[in-house]
Protein backbone atom coordinates (compact mmCIF):
# COMPACT_ATOMS: atom_id res chain seq x y z
CA UNK A 1 0.00 0.00 0.00
CA UNK A 2 1.45 3.33 -0.90
CA UNK A 3 2.57 5.56 2.00
CA UNK A 4 0.82 8.71 2.76
CA UNK A 5 2.58 12.11 4.28
CA UNK A 6 0.21 13.61 6.53
CA UNK A 7 1.55 17.29 7.17
CA UNK A 8 0.31 18.50 10.77
CA UNK A 9 0.12 21.56 12.21
CA UNK A 10 2.39 22.31 15.59
CA UNK A 11 0.52 23.27 18.60
CA UNK A 12 0.85 26.99 19.59
CA UNK A 13 3.20 25.94 22.52
CA UNK A 14 5.18 23.48 20.74
CA UNK A 15 5.73 26.41 17.64
CA UNK A 16 6.90 28.89 20.11
CA UNK A 17 8.78 26.79 21.74
CA UNK A 18 10.87 25.48 18.74
CA UNK A 19 11.02 29.37 17.86
CA UNK A 20 12.53 30.26 21.17
CA UNK A 21 15.22 27.91 21.90
CA UNK A 22 16.07 28.79 18.38
CA UNK A 23 17.28 32.18 19.37
CA UNK A 24 18.66 31.36 22.74
CA UNK A 25 21.08 28.58 20.73
CA UNK A 26 21.62 31.36 17.97
CA UNK A 27 21.77 34.40 19.68
CA UNK A 28 22.63 33.37 23.47
CA UNK A 29 19.75 35.74 25.38
CA UNK A 30 16.34 35.13 25.11
CA UNK A 31 14.21 36.59 22.94
CA UNK A 32 11.56 39.69 23.98
CA UNK A 33 8.66 37.42 22.53
CA UNK A 34 7.24 35.11 20.00
CA UNK A 35 4.74 36.00 17.64
CA UNK A 36 3.18 33.59 14.75
CA UNK A 37 1.39 33.76 11.46
CA UNK A 38 -0.42 31.41 9.22
CA UNK A 39 -0.71 30.24 6.09
CA UNK A 40 -3.42 30.37 4.08
CA UNK A 41 -5.09 28.52 1.22
CA UNK A 42 -7.58 29.94 -1.18
CA UNK A 43 -11.02 28.48 -1.48
CA UNK A 44 -11.57 30.15 -4.74
CA UNK A 45 -10.78 33.75 -6.38
CA UNK A 46 -7.15 33.03 -8.13
CA UNK A 47 -5.31 35.72 -10.20
CA UNK A 48 -8.43 38.11 -9.22
CA UNK A 49 -6.55 40.03 -6.32
CA UNK A 50 -4.28 41.94 -8.51
CA UNK A 51 -7.29 42.77 -10.73
CA UNK A 52 -8.92 44.65 -8.00
CA UNK A 53 -11.29 41.27 -8.02
CA UNK A 54 -12.79 39.01 -5.27
CA UNK A 55 -10.79 36.15 -3.24
CA UNK A 56 -11.99 33.88 -0.69
CA UNK A 57 -9.01 32.44 1.64
CA UNK A 58 -9.02 30.68 5.23
CA UNK A 59 -6.28 30.82 7.62
CA UNK A 60 -4.56 27.47 7.96
CA UNK A 61 -3.61 25.68 10.98
CA UNK A 62 -0.38 25.95 9.76
CA UNK A 63 1.98 28.69 11.13
CA UNK A 64 5.11 30.65 11.40
CA UNK A 65 6.77 31.51 14.52
CA UNK A 66 9.24 34.34 14.78
CA UNK A 67 11.33 34.91 18.17
CA UNK A 68 11.96 38.74 17.88
CA UNK A 69 14.26 40.69 20.55
CA UNK A 70 15.22 44.38 19.79
CA UNK A 71 18.10 45.61 18.98
CA UNK A 72 19.80 49.44 19.87
CA UNK A 73 21.37 49.71 16.63
CA UNK A 74 19.95 49.44 12.96
CA UNK A 75 21.57 45.98 12.39
CA UNK A 76 19.28 43.20 11.41
CA UNK A 77 20.12 39.45 12.21
CA UNK A 78 18.13 36.99 11.26
CA UNK A 79 18.39 32.78 11.33
CA UNK A 80 15.69 29.79 10.61
CA UNK A 81 15.38 26.54 11.28
CA UNK A 82 14.59 25.92 7.54
CA UNK A 83 18.12 27.35 6.22
CA UNK A 84 21.33 26.14 7.42
CA UNK A 85 24.34 28.41 8.29
CA UNK A 86 25.58 31.67 9.95
CA UNK A 87 22.97 34.15 10.78
CA UNK A 88 22.99 36.74 8.22
CA UNK A 89 22.99 40.24 8.80
CA UNK A 90 21.89 42.94 7.33
CA UNK A 91 21.50 47.20 7.68
CA UNK A 92 18.43 48.75 7.50
CA UNK A 93 19.82 51.68 6.52
CA UNK A 94 20.93 49.68 3.31
CA UNK A 95 17.60 47.99 2.21
CA UNK A 96 16.23 48.81 -1.13
CA UNK A 97 14.60 47.25 -4.08
CA UNK A 98 17.24 44.83 -5.30
CA UNK A 99 19.00 44.56 -2.69
CA UNK A 100 18.53 42.07 -0.57
CA UNK A 101 18.41 38.43 -1.29
CA UNK A 102 16.54 35.15 -0.39
CA UNK A 103 14.13 34.62 2.51
CA UNK A 104 15.70 37.41 4.49
CA UNK A 105 13.91 39.87 2.09
CA UNK A 106 10.48 39.08 3.22
CA UNK A 107 11.95 40.18 6.92
CA UNK A 108 13.45 42.92 6.39
CA UNK A 109 11.13 44.32 3.98
CA UNK A 110 8.95 44.45 6.56
CA UNK A 111 11.01 46.63 8.57
CA UNK A 112 11.89 48.79 5.21
CA UNK A 113 7.76 49.44 4.42
CA UNK A 114 7.38 50.39 8.13
CA UNK A 115 9.94 53.11 7.95
CA UNK A 116 8.83 54.33 4.56
CA UNK A 117 5.32 54.41 6.48
CA UNK A 118 7.28 56.61 9.15
CA UNK A 119 7.44 54.46 12.10
CA UNK A 120 10.68 54.30 13.59
CA UNK A 121 11.84 50.83 13.28
CA UNK A 122 15.44 50.14 14.48
CA UNK A 123 17.24 46.69 14.67
CA UNK A 124 16.35 43.33 15.77
CA UNK A 125 17.48 39.48 15.89
CA UNK A 126 14.92 37.26 14.98
CA UNK A 127 14.64 33.68 14.70
CA UNK A 128 12.29 31.97 12.44
CA UNK A 129 10.78 28.40 12.77
CA UNK A 130 7.75 26.99 10.78
CA UNK A 131 5.23 24.39 9.65
CA UNK A 132 3.91 25.94 6.61
CA UNK A 133 5.20 24.32 3.48
CA UNK A 134 7.92 25.80 1.67
CA UNK A 135 6.72 26.60 -1.73
CA UNK A 136 3.73 24.37 -1.68
CA UNK A 137 1.27 27.89 -2.69
CA UNK A 138 0.28 28.10 0.81
CA UNK A 139 1.79 31.59 1.42
CA UNK A 140 4.81 30.72 3.32
CA UNK A 141 6.20 34.00 2.39
CA UNK A 142 3.15 35.97 3.71
CA UNK A 143 3.07 33.79 7.20
CA UNK A 144 6.53 34.91 7.81
CA UNK A 145 6.29 38.82 6.80
CA UNK A 146 2.81 38.74 9.12
CA UNK A 147 4.61 37.41 12.18
CA UNK A 148 7.73 39.89 12.21
CA UNK A 149 4.78 42.34 11.24
CA UNK A 150 2.93 41.95 14.25
CA UNK A 151 5.84 41.59 16.41
CA UNK A 152 7.58 44.70 15.37
CA UNK A 153 4.02 46.53 15.70
CA UNK A 154 4.05 45.32 19.32
CA UNK A 155 7.41 45.79 20.66
CA UNK A 156 7.21 49.43 18.91
CA UNK A 157 3.84 50.03 20.43
CA UNK A 158 2.68 50.98 17.14
CA UNK A 159 -0.96 49.60 18.03
CA UNK A 160 -1.69 48.49 14.49
CA UNK A 161 -2.38 45.53 15.53
CA UNK A 162 -5.13 46.13 17.55
CA UNK A 163 -8.27 46.52 15.30
CA UNK A 164 -9.04 45.24 11.42
CA UNK A 165 -8.12 49.15 10.41
CA UNK A 166 -4.57 48.91 11.50
CA UNK A 167 -4.11 45.11 10.52
CA UNK A 168 -5.28 46.87 6.71
CA UNK A 169 -2.56 48.86 6.87
CA UNK A 170 -0.25 46.18 7.73
CA UNK A 171 -0.92 44.13 4.97
CA UNK A 172 -0.51 46.48 3.00
CA UNK A 173 3.20 47.46 4.57
CA UNK A 174 3.61 43.55 3.81
CA UNK A 175 2.38 43.83 0.07
CA UNK A 176 5.08 46.71 -0.43
CA UNK A 177 7.46 44.82 1.27
CA UNK A 178 7.24 41.27 -1.09
CA UNK A 179 6.39 43.69 -3.99
CA UNK A 180 9.22 46.21 -4.28
CA UNK A 181 11.96 44.53 -1.43
CA UNK A 182 11.06 40.59 -2.01
CA UNK A 183 10.58 41.33 -6.15
CA UNK A 184 7.41 39.12 -6.33
CA UNK A 185 4.59 41.24 -7.69
CA UNK A 186 1.72 39.77 -5.96
CA UNK A 187 -1.46 41.07 -5.15
CA UNK A 188 -2.80 41.40 -1.11
CA UNK A 189 -4.80 38.38 -0.51
CA UNK A 190 -2.03 36.18 1.07
CA UNK A 191 -1.20 38.95 3.44
CA UNK A 192 -4.92 39.93 4.09
CA UNK A 193 -5.56 35.99 5.27
CA UNK A 194 -2.63 36.05 7.59
CA UNK A 195 -3.51 39.09 9.33
CA UNK A 196 -7.19 39.70 9.13
CA UNK A 197 -8.71 36.15 9.04
CA UNK A 198 -11.23 35.05 11.66
CA UNK A 199 -11.25 31.19 13.19
CA UNK A 200 -14.45 29.04 11.82
CA UNK A 201 -14.40 31.75 9.08
CA UNK A 202 -13.53 32.31 5.66
CA UNK A 203 -11.99 35.43 4.63
CA UNK A 204 -14.25 37.38 1.85
CA UNK A 205 -11.65 40.18 0.51
CA UNK A 206 -12.51 42.79 -2.12
CA UNK A 207 -9.42 43.78 -3.34
CA UNK A 208 -10.88 46.85 -5.02
CA UNK A 209 -10.92 48.79 -1.72
CA UNK A 210 -9.78 46.56 1.06
CA UNK A 211 -13.21 45.38 2.96
CA UNK A 212 -13.28 41.94 3.99
CA UNK A 213 -16.63 39.92 5.32
CA UNK A 214 -16.06 37.17 7.33
CA UNK A 215 -18.15 33.88 6.04
CA UNK A 216 -18.95 31.41 8.24
CA UNK A 217 -16.92 28.08 7.20
CA UNK A 218 -17.65 24.85 9.21
CA UNK A 219 -17.14 21.99 7.32
CA UNK A 220 -16.98 19.87 10.42
CA UNK A 221 -20.84 20.76 10.91
CA UNK A 222 -21.84 19.25 7.58
CA UNK A 223 -19.32 16.36 8.00
CA UNK A 224 -17.11 17.74 5.16
CA UNK A 225 -12.98 18.22 4.91
CA UNK A 226 -11.19 20.38 2.74
CA UNK A 227 -7.73 18.02 1.72
CA UNK A 228 -5.19 19.90 0.60
CA UNK A 229 -2.58 18.15 -1.67
CA UNK A 230 1.30 19.61 -1.40
CA UNK A 231 2.55 18.44 -4.81
CA UNK A 232 5.69 19.08 -3.94
CA UNK A 233 6.12 20.51 -7.24
CA UNK A 234 7.63 23.62 -6.26
CA UNK A 235 6.77 26.97 -7.09
CA UNK A 236 8.06 30.12 -7.94
CA UNK A 237 6.05 34.06 -8.32
CA UNK A 238 9.95 35.58 -8.84
CA UNK A 239 10.38 33.39 -11.80
CA UNK A 240 8.84 35.81 -14.86
CA UNK A 241 5.42 33.68 -15.12
CA UNK A 242 3.35 35.29 -12.39
CA UNK A 243 4.81 39.00 -13.32
CA UNK A 244 3.78 37.91 -17.05
CA UNK A 245 -0.16 37.24 -16.06
CA UNK A 246 -0.44 40.35 -14.42
CA UNK A 247 1.37 42.47 -17.15
CA UNK A 248 -1.33 40.68 -19.84
CA UNK A 249 -4.13 41.50 -17.80
CA UNK A 250 -3.23 44.94 -16.99
CA UNK A 251 -2.39 45.93 -20.69
CA UNK A 252 -5.43 44.18 -21.61
CA UNK A 253 -7.73 46.89 -18.84
CA UNK A 254 -5.63 49.30 -20.70
CA UNK A 255 -6.78 48.47 -23.99
CA UNK A 256 -10.12 48.20 -23.14
CA UNK A 257 -10.27 52.09 -21.56
CA UNK A 258 -10.89 50.00 -17.57
CA UNK A 259 -9.12 50.46 -14.38
CA UNK A 260 -8.63 47.06 -13.93
CA UNK A 261 -10.55 43.70 -15.27
CA UNK A 262 -12.98 44.31 -12.10
CA UNK A 263 -14.88 46.05 -13.92
CA UNK A 264 -16.14 43.38 -16.14
CA UNK A 265 -17.17 41.39 -13.54
CA UNK A 266 -19.33 44.94 -12.04
CA UNK A 267 -20.52 45.43 -15.61
CA UNK A 268 -24.20 45.72 -15.91
CA UNK A 269 -23.51 44.93 -19.82
CA UNK A 270 -21.67 41.52 -18.72
CA UNK A 271 -18.06 40.56 -20.25
CA UNK A 272 -18.78 38.93 -23.32
CA UNK A 273 -18.18 42.59 -25.00
CA UNK A 274 -14.83 42.88 -23.51
CA UNK A 275 -13.67 39.35 -25.33
CA UNK A 276 -14.53 41.26 -29.02
CA UNK A 277 -13.30 44.32 -28.49
CA UNK A 278 -10.14 42.26 -27.45
CA UNK A 279 -10.05 40.08 -30.70
CA UNK A 280 -8.52 42.01 -33.01
CA UNK A 281 -5.36 43.11 -31.06
CA UNK A 282 -2.02 41.81 -31.60
CA UNK A 283 -2.27 39.94 -28.17
CA UNK A 284 -5.67 38.60 -28.36
CA UNK A 285 -4.48 34.66 -28.35
CA UNK A 286 -3.04 35.73 -24.59
CA UNK A 287 -5.43 38.30 -23.47
CA UNK A 288 -8.50 36.92 -24.41
CA UNK A 289 -8.49 34.04 -22.20
CA UNK A 290 -6.90 35.70 -19.84
CA UNK A 291 -9.59 38.36 -19.52
CA UNK A 292 -12.13 35.32 -19.20
CA UNK A 293 -10.67 33.92 -16.64
CA UNK A 294 -10.61 36.65 -14.42
CA UNK A 295 -14.22 37.94 -15.11
CA UNK A 296 -15.51 34.04 -14.69
CA UNK A 297 -13.43 33.86 -11.70
CA UNK A 298 -14.69 36.83 -9.59
CA UNK A 299 -18.04 35.44 -10.50
CA UNK A 300 -17.32 32.06 -9.12
CA UNK A 301 -16.41 33.56 -6.13
CA UNK A 302 -19.69 35.29 -5.93
CA UNK A 303 -21.49 32.27 -6.17
CA UNK A 304 -19.57 30.01 -3.78
CA UNK A 305 -20.20 32.19 -1.05
CA UNK A 306 -24.02 32.81 -2.16
CA UNK A 307 -24.22 29.16 -1.50
CA UNK A 308 -22.31 29.07 1.95
CA UNK A 309 -24.22 32.06 2.82
CA UNK A 310 -27.54 29.80 2.11
CA UNK A 311 -26.14 26.95 4.04
CA UNK A 312 -25.46 24.65 1.15
CA UNK A 313 -21.64 24.19 0.81
CA UNK A 314 -22.29 20.54 -0.62
CA UNK A 315 -23.35 22.30 -3.37
CA UNK A 316 -20.02 24.02 -4.07
CA UNK A 317 -17.70 21.40 -5.63
CA UNK A 318 -18.55 22.21 -9.41
CA UNK A 319 -17.49 26.10 -8.74
CA UNK A 320 -13.97 24.21 -7.43
CA UNK A 321 -13.62 21.99 -10.57
CA UNK A 322 -14.81 25.14 -12.75
CA UNK A 323 -12.05 27.16 -11.43
CA UNK A 324 -9.57 24.28 -11.78
CA UNK A 325 -10.38 24.06 -15.81
CA UNK A 326 -10.28 28.13 -15.85
CA UNK A 327 -6.99 28.28 -14.77
CA UNK A 328 -5.79 25.20 -16.42
CA UNK A 329 -6.63 26.09 -19.73
CA UNK A 330 -7.39 30.05 -19.65
CA UNK A 331 -4.89 31.27 -17.59
CA UNK A 332 -2.28 28.11 -18.35
CA UNK A 333 -1.09 28.34 -14.80
CA UNK A 334 -1.43 24.40 -13.92
CA UNK A 335 0.70 21.58 -14.26
CA UNK A 336 1.00 17.92 -14.68
CA UNK A 337 0.94 17.31 -10.99
CA UNK A 338 -1.93 19.67 -10.13
CA UNK A 339 -3.97 18.52 -12.59
CA UNK A 340 -3.25 14.94 -11.62
CA UNK A 341 -4.24 15.90 -8.45
CA UNK A 342 -7.46 17.36 -9.09
CA UNK A 343 -8.44 14.21 -11.07
CA UNK A 344 -7.14 11.33 -8.75
CA UNK A 345 -8.99 13.66 -5.97
CA UNK A 346 -12.50 13.47 -8.32
CA UNK A 347 -12.03 10.18 -9.16
CA UNK A 348 -11.53 8.52 -5.52
CA UNK A 349 -14.88 10.54 -4.19
CA UNK A 350 -14.29 14.13 -4.07
CA UNK A 351 -17.30 16.46 -5.04
CA UNK A 352 -14.93 18.88 -6.16
CA UNK A 353 -11.31 19.68 -6.47
CA UNK A 354 -9.10 22.91 -7.92
CA UNK A 355 -5.55 23.80 -8.06
CA UNK A 356 -4.89 26.57 -5.19
CA UNK A 357 -2.71 29.50 -5.11
CA UNK A 358 -0.33 30.96 -8.11
CA UNK A 359 0.23 27.83 -9.74
CA UNK A 360 3.10 26.16 -11.82
CA UNK A 361 3.26 23.89 -8.81
CA UNK A 362 2.28 24.02 -5.33
CA UNK A 363 -0.82 22.67 -3.81
CA UNK A 364 -4.43 21.55 -4.82
CA UNK A 365 -7.59 21.50 -2.26
CA UNK A 366 -10.44 18.89 -2.70
CA UNK A 367 -13.66 18.98 -0.74
CA UNK A 368 -14.44 15.37 0.33
CA UNK A 369 -16.19 13.61 2.66
CA UNK A 370 -14.94 13.43 6.22
CA UNK A 371 -15.61 9.33 5.79
CA UNK A 372 -13.12 9.31 2.56
CA UNK A 373 -9.91 11.68 3.97
CA UNK A 374 -7.97 8.20 4.08
CA UNK A 375 -9.18 6.93 0.55
CA UNK A 376 -8.77 9.96 -1.44
CA UNK A 377 -5.60 10.74 0.26
CA UNK A 378 -4.10 6.61 -0.79
CA UNK A 379 -5.89 7.41 -4.16
CA UNK A 380 -3.66 10.59 -5.05
CA UNK A 381 -0.38 9.17 -3.51
CA UNK A 382 -1.06 6.45 -5.17
CA UNK A 383 -1.49 8.00 -9.08
CA UNK A 384 1.67 10.30 -8.06
CA UNK A 385 3.70 6.93 -7.83
CA UNK A 386 2.39 5.41 -10.91
CA UNK A 387 3.33 8.10 -12.76
CA UNK A 388 6.71 8.13 -11.14
CA UNK A 389 6.28 11.69 -8.99
CA UNK A 390 7.46 12.34 -5.93
CA UNK A 391 5.32 11.81 -2.99
CA UNK A 392 2.80 14.54 -2.35
CA UNK A 393 2.15 15.64 0.94
CA UNK A 394 -1.49 15.95 2.38
CA UNK A 395 -2.87 18.29 5.45
CA UNK A 396 -6.32 19.15 6.43
CA UNK A 397 -7.06 23.00 6.19
CA UNK A 398 -9.45 24.80 8.48
CA UNK A 399 -10.34 27.74 9.09
CA UNK A 400 -7.73 29.81 11.84
CA UNK A 401 -6.96 32.84 13.28
CA UNK A 402 -4.70 35.32 12.15
CA UNK A 403 -1.39 36.80 13.08
CA UNK A 404 -0.73 36.69 16.98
Amino acid sequence: MTAVDRLVPWTVDEGSSRARALFVDRFGTDPDGVWSAPGRVNLIGEHTDYNDGLCLPIALPHRTYAAVRLRDDDRVRLVSAQESGDPREVDLADVGPGTVDGWPAYVVGVAWALRQAGHAVGGFDVAVDSCVPYGAGLSSSAALESSVAVALDALHDLRLGRDDAGRSTLTTLCVRAENEIAGAPTGGMDQAASLRSRAGHALLLDCLDGAVRHVPFDLAAEGLVLLVVDTRAEHALVDGQYAARRASCEAAAARLGLPSLRALADDARGWAWALDALAGSPDADVEVPRVRHVATEIGRVRDLVALLDAGRVRDVGPLLDASHESLRVDYTVSCRELDLAVAAARSAGALGARMTGGGFGGSAIALVEAADVERVELAVAAAFADAGLSAPGFLVATAEAAAS
